[in-house]
């Protein structure tokens, strides 16, 4: 925590308040549209004028013509009145042609500042989702810009109606201001005073809502691991939590509702009833028939509807705005890594970027060459008292060969290749790799014995050689060359400049990664790759090319299947459900086991 001051007293700083944070960008904003603003200001000084005829035509069209006698300078008065109620039309259709120079520009400016924070936040967090990045995208850039077009039309209406009207009443009669001032200066300034802790009330009450979804959207996507840990009873507490706290803060977001109704009473009712009961009083002080209608006129069809409109909709739009606007303009914290991080679930282990500097030679394959993968009734889990995620498991994955594993979300298979990793260790059971049981490698043992590729892909700041020989240093510009041809990389190398080329992990995107990182494991000397969804953000083709290749890589491929299509490649499968496993070809499963056929069917089925 960072303090001001010096000694015991001083107290830490207070950030910013919401208004403060989007005042700033919101000037820019503006100060760089002097000409749209401009235009609009002229379009609405001629609003003025048009308030200001309908009162004084109405005023002089009573004492100058009817009460007068002279009905045809009555009726002119009343036509010049009605003219200014008919140019209203091309005057509004001039406002709104200029609000679209104002509305647009920022609609888009929040499209691709919405754009750069989700893109931030994956690259902080490999691994992780930005959950509120579609609604950003989408809901919530079309909440500002349509609220900011709404503000900029009912703030210009009221402020230059206002300025006819009250210019129309000083004209027919300065005491007609007397009346009606006092009670629409009070009511406006009860509504501003509520602006803030209204504001403050909206964004509590939001990020309640918020909050709310994302447990819910957490929960449900966990059900499977909330059942097996038996935190059943913890969740819907936190739900139960979650729920009051919404509560609360709609509660008190109603309170401050209650009190601007009052203000707009006050501004809104309050100066035609004074000016109902004023009117002995303002008879007594000259004030002619004529004005006082024209003073009703003034308040009823230009003066209180405005202010209504403009109270409404700083009230419900303007706090909405503010409040979606600050989202924007502050970054939300996310755990962040450092740009050059290495790729942990390759490495193994994490920390800065480590070249393994002395990788042991490839396995030689004498007669009798032990299983590249042995599993002996291995059981592991999460939590003391949760139900095993694999529970006795034996497998074995003879040297050479392409497995596949498929099984449904959160069985398991993702905890399987990282046990063959050695970043998960079993509750029981042995886990050996090439004959050598991984608990007792060494962690840069382990790196040339086995490569593991995430479905997250890792790439850091360097040039695109350091990236691609970051498991084999030694790796030659031909070796390089041949290893980018077979994944179908090298258009990507080669729009990027080649291999001594900079790479920044912001130029590329998640299936671009991938092909980085997948080029990087077939040039490693590992003879085990172990690819979890590695290949998800590739198309169905890439993905097939790239599967075939590493598969043709002296060695042993296991996949956690995407697709179907990377299980039929494969020579065998391994089907986990959560109870027993099964293994066998494609032909074999859909035979003899439910489960099989069912993933099958839901494949196809996402396909079609």
């Amino acid at each position: 925590m960072t303090s001001t001051g010096a000694g015991p007293e001083a107290k830490p700083r207070r950030e910013p308040g919401p208004l403060r944070r989007v005042g700033p960008p919101a000037r820019r904003f503006l100060s760089a549209r002097r000409t749209v603003l401009a235009r609009l200001a002229a379009w609405s000084l001629a609003e003025s004028a048009q308030t200001f005829l309908i009162g004084y035509g109405v005023a002089r069209a009573v004492d100058r013509g009817f009460l007068a006698g002279d009905t045809s300078t009555g009726l002119g008065w009343l036509a010049v009145a009605a003219f200014a109620v008919v140019c209203g039309a091309p005057v509004i259709r001039g406002v709104f042609a200029q609000l679209a120079g104002l509305t647009e520009p920022l609609r888009d400016q929040l499209v691709r500042r919405a754009v750069d924070q989700s893109m931030a936040r994956a690259l902080a967090r490999p691994g992780g989702w930005d959950r509120a990045a579609v609604s950003r995208l989408t809901n919530q850039v079309e909440i500002v810009r349509d609220s900011f077009a709404g503000i900029v039309l009912t703030l210009r209406s009221f402020v230059f109606t206002a300025a006819g009207a009250l210019a129309g009443l000083f004209t027919l009669d300065p005491a007609l201001l007397v009346v009606v001032l006092p009670p629409l200066v009070g009511g406006l300034v009860l509504f501003l005073v509520t602006l803030r802790p209204m504001a403050a009330a909206q964004r509590r009450a939001l990020s309640a809502d918020e909050a709310l979804g994302d447990h819910a959207t957490r929960a449900r996507g966990a059900l499977r691991d909330i059942t097996a840990c038996g935190t059943q009873a913890e969740t819907a507490r936190n739900g139960e939590r979650l729920v009051a706290h919404a509560a609360t803060t709609s509660r008190v977001l109603a309170r401050w509702a209650a009190v601007r109704t009052l203000a707009l009473g006050v501004a809104g009712q309050l100066p035609v009833l004074l000016l109902l009961v004023a009117v002995p009083w303002l008879r007594g002080r000259g004030v002619t028939t004529g004005a006082l209608l024209g003073a009703f006129t003034y308040l009823a069809q230009a003066l209180l509807p405005a202010l209504h409109t403009l109270m409404t909709a700083i009230g419900a739009a303007g706090t909405r705005l503010l409040v979606v606007l600050d989202r924007f303009t502050v970054p939300q914290a996310c755990p962040s890594l450092p740009e050059a991080a290495p790729p942990a679930p390759l490495s193994g282990r994490a920390g800065p970027p480590r070249r393994v500097r002395s990788p042991l030679p490839p396995i030689p394959a004498p007669s009798q060459q032990p299983p590249a993968v042995e599993l002996r009734a291995v059981t592991v889990g999460y939590g003391a008292r949760a139900e095993p995620v694999l529970d006795a498991l034996e497998l074995c994955v003879e040297e050479g060969e392409h497995l596949a594993v498929v099984g449904p979300s959160g069985i398991g298979k993702s905890t399987l290749t990282r046990l063959i990793a050695g970043t998960c260790a079993p509750w029981s059971g042995t886990v050996r790799v090439a004959g050598r049981t991984v608990a007792d490698r060494g962690a840069a043992e382990l790196a040339a014995l086995r490569v593991l590729v995430p479905q997250q892909a890792y790439v850091f700041t360097g040039t695109v050689r350091d990236n691609l020989a970051y498991l084999r240093p030694d790796a030659s510009t031909s070796d390089m060359e041949a290893a980018v041809r077979d994944l179908g990389a090298a258009p990507l190398v080669e729009r990027l400049g080649g291999f001594d080329a900079p790479l920044r992990p912001d130029d590329l995107s998640q299936g671009e990664r991938q092909l980085i990182v997948l080029a990087r494991a077939h040039l490693s000397t590992a003879r085990l790759l172990l690819l979890d969804e590695a290949t998800c953000h590739l198309d169905a083709a890439s993905e097939a090319r790239a599967e075939e290749a590493l598969a043709r890589r002296p060695g042993t491929l296991l996949v956690v299947a995407h697709r179907m299509s990377s299980a039929v490649r494969a020579d065998r499968i391994l089907v986990l459900d959560g109870v027993r496993a099964a293994h066998g070809t494609h032909q074999d499963l859909l035979e003899r086991s439910p489960l099989y056929r069912d993933l099958v069917g839901h494949w196809s089925r996402a396909r079609g």
